[in-house]
């Protein structure tokens, strides 16, 4: 018989102890500590007792844990030893069942991993969704993590371990993340959509108005009609528009949504989660049978990440009456222009048509909007989810740096004129101006030396420049900088400019009542609540240029890293975004109500 909250909150110190039996490799003392801070109000609550009683232990404890786990498909496994927690586990992963190379493969690894850091390899085999790593997901993910600094890996594998001792609780209490799983189901889903040259090579890249994004769109609207949405369209940009009406016709409407489009190369969840999220809150509504006294209006935006066209935020911008008709006019690497392509796919491709989609803000009550964080801060402090304060300012150039191709055999060192060497020089004054500003950012992501050799001079290099920072002033101030060092190293080595400016957006703070809103929903959940800024760019700083708006974040795994296939989330944290959303729903229907 599952376990109950109620149960172990009423049982003696011995009983609750013995509840809990197993959750941690040989360490009932984490346990036994965290009970002291009986009654708990969630599993959640339970489980972050937990992680703090294992933070603020010596590094000795935590290593000690460690070392209390059997190394994965090692000598423990073979002579039938292991705990039947692990047993269960490492069978699951199918590690009892690995080819002989497999085994050998994993033995070495196990000797490396060892050697370097001096304790056991732990790894959550369960996985996020909780129904198990392939074999081929565990080695890769092993040899990944040999490259760790120690001190980085130690903490990496006590996360894992709360992981172990996540699946574990609730399997001890008969929980089932039942939505958790459906929205993480969801997006794997969507993946199988990539765009040509990616698709090949199993990476995710859906770029605006291409036949995978399209694909996606169409699967979107129809999860959205499967979740019981009343209206359903693609509209005049690509934009997916679900409506779950209000319990009267003239109800006001909460805006929500993200995007679904991706960089190259990139991951599942950026974006998406922030259409998936509200779409499994009305699913619950439908399934229930509920109207709220609020319409409930997602959106997922055709465009945000300018990867096809230098348009970034089309999709939201569309929405706010902010879209640049130049963009129509503007072509693609293959030279499509975009007008061409929203008519390939079948859209107006008019500015009379995407000039109807400007929402009237008086209609919404606001905009929120649930992201994962992108980002290492919640998944280092083991924090399921952060409320967002404000989303940091930035600006982004393409630039080419133009100087004189010439032989590298025969041009002395004096006498060039290397665009890319300038560029470079830039690079190290950027990191140097915005390290010494607080939580601003300078990147050149990219960095070219078009029709470059081997052996010659570079005489041209084109690059990007993204800066960032918490307010307007602060990004202003780093731009104008950053742009004067770049033009004064060019003068210097004589080096030709071209600048352009392909996006700014302001800083742009979370409303405070909503803000506030979104705390009360963390909280209601037993977790503690952490307030953060944003330092990506999200739809919500457009839509806050015409209405309030407030975010919430959802830990990223993986150091939380992002624009990477490597992105992931557990369908436990999934979970309690979905429930902090419904909550966020309940507060504004109560609202409303009176």
């Amino acid at each position: 018989m599952p376990i109950t909250l109620q149960q172990l909150n009423q049982a003696t110190l011995t009983e609750a102890a013995q509840m809990l039996d197993g959750l941690y490799e040989h360490s009932p003392w984490i346990a036994e500590q965290a009970l002291a801070q009986r009654p708990f109000a969630s599993l959640a609550a339970l489980k972050h007792a937990m992680v703090t009683v294992l933070a603020q232990a010596s590094t000795d404890a935590q290593l000690a844990l460690i070392r209390a786990h059997p190394e994965l498909a090692g000598k423990a496994m073979v002579s039938r030893s292991l705990t039947a927690e692990s047993t269960n586990e490492q069978t699951q992963a199918g590690l009892t069942h690995c080819t002989p190379e497999e085994f050998a493969h994993i033995q070495q690894l196990n000797a490396q991993y060892n050697a370097k850091f001096g304790f056991p390899f732990i790894l959550a085999v369960r996985g996020p969704r909780g129904t198990g790593l392939t074999k081929r997901e565990i080695i890769a993910t092993f040899e990944r993590r040999l490259g760790h600094p120690v001190d980085f890996e130690r903490a990496e594998c006590l996360r894992h371990i709360h992981r172990i001792a996540e699946i574990r609780l609730n399997d001890k209490f008969g929980f089932e993340p039942v939505t958790g799983n459906s929205v993480w189901d969801w997006h794997e889903d969507l993946a199988r959509h990539s765009d040509p040259g990616f698709a090949e090579q199993g990476q995710l890249t859906v770029t605006y108005l291409t036949d995978a994004h399209r694909a996606c769109a169409a699967d979107i609207a129809a999860r959205m009609r499967e979740c019981g949405f009343d209206e359903v369209h693609i509209d005049a940009v690509g934009n997916v528009v679900g409506r779950y009406h209000g319990s009267t016709a003239d109800a006001p409407a909460l805006l929500t949504g993200s995007h679904y489009d991706t960089v190259r190369n990139g991951g599942k969840y950026d974006g998406r989660l922030g259409i998936f999220v509200p779409m499994a809150c009305v699913q619950r509504l439908h399934a229930a049978g509920r109207r709220l006294p609020l319409g409930i209006e997602v959106v997922g935006f055709a465009e945000e990440e300018g990867q096809r066209y230098k348009a970034t935020f089309l999709g939201s911008g569309a929405l706010t009456g902010h879209f640049n008709p130049s963009w129509l006019d503007q072509k693609d690497a293959d030279g499509v222009t975009m007008r061409q392509a929203m008519q390939h796919a079948g859209l107006p491709g008019t500015l009379e048509a995407i000039g109807t989609l400007q929402r009237d803000p008086s209609r919404y009550l606001g905009f929120v909007e649930v992201h994962i964080e992108q980002g290492p801060v919640l998944n280092e402090m083991d924090l399921p989810l952060g409320v967002v304060t404000s989303i940091n300012a930035s600006v982004r150039y393409l630039c080419e740096a133009v100087g004189m191709a010439s032989h590298a055999g025969t041009t002395p060192m004096n006498r060039r004129r290397d665009a890319a060497s300038a560029v470079a020089e830039l690079a190290i004054y950027a990191e140097q101006r915005a390290s010494a500003d607080g939580d601003s950012v300078a990147t050149i992501g990219m960095l070219q030396v078009p029709g470059g050799s081997i052996n010659v001079v570079p005489g041209r290099c084109a690059f990007s420049l993204d800066l960032r920072a918490p307010s307007n002033a602060q990004r202003d101030a780093l731009e104008r900088d950053i742009l004067a060092e770049l033009r004064a190293i060019c003068e210097r080595r004589g080096i030709g400019l071209k600048t352009e400016e392909t996006m700014r957006a302001a800083a742009a703070p979370s409303a405070p009542e909503w803000q506030a809103r979104w705390e009360r929903a963390v909280s209601a959940l037993g977790v503690p609540l952490h307030r953060m800024p944003s330092g990506a760019g999200h739809d919500a700083m457009k839509l806050h240029e015409v209405m309030p708006q407030a975010m919430l974040f959802v830990r990223g795994l993986n150091s939380g890293i992002s624009h990477n296939p490597l992105e992931s989330s557990t369908s436990d944290d999934i979970e309690l975004s979905v429930n902090a959303f419904s909550n966020l729903l309940e507060q504004l229907a109560t609202e409303h109500t009176h």
